[in-house]
């Protein structure tokens, strides 16, 4: 392997052994928790994500020139749910995210709002339409 090739192959060897340090089934499933006859483990979304670029070339006149690379990534977790094991069942449970739903409730309202709006009172938008 060339210096060149090395110098870009090492950046992207090193970056793809942290994504596989990251992406394993131990960041998905949590340590189980054990409480009496009951077996608690959380349980994660893992989203990753990875972009690499790499180029080179010469100026045209000497055939020097250079090249290089790089890139970029990354890992963002949350809670999606909690299984339940006892010796009776086992059960998934949801985790809920509070502020997503309230955005969404948010969202919900400001839409319902400018429909409303629209139906009692739609001459301005109408008007609008016509000089444009």
């Amino acid at each position: 392997m060339t210096e060149q090739s090395n110098n870009i192959a090492q950046p992207l060897e090193n970056t793809l052994n942290q994504f596989l340090k990251v992406a394993n089934v131990n960041n998905v499933y949590g340590q189980p928790i054990v409480q009496g006859n009951t077996v608690i483990i959380p349980s994660a979304e893992l989203t990753v994500a990875l972009g690499f670029g790499f180029g080179q070339g010469n100026d045209g006149k000497d055939n020097s020139g250079g090249g290089g690379g790089g890139g970029g990534g990354k890992a963002f977790a949350r809670p999606v749910a909690v299984i339940i094991a006892t010796p009776e069942s086992v059960r998934v449970e949801p985790v809920m995210d509070a502020t997503k739903i309230a955005l969404a409730g948010i969202t919900l309202a400001g839409f319902i709002w400018a429909t409303l709006r629209g139906f009692v009172n739609p001459m301005p938008y109408l008007s609008k339409m016509k000089h444009s």
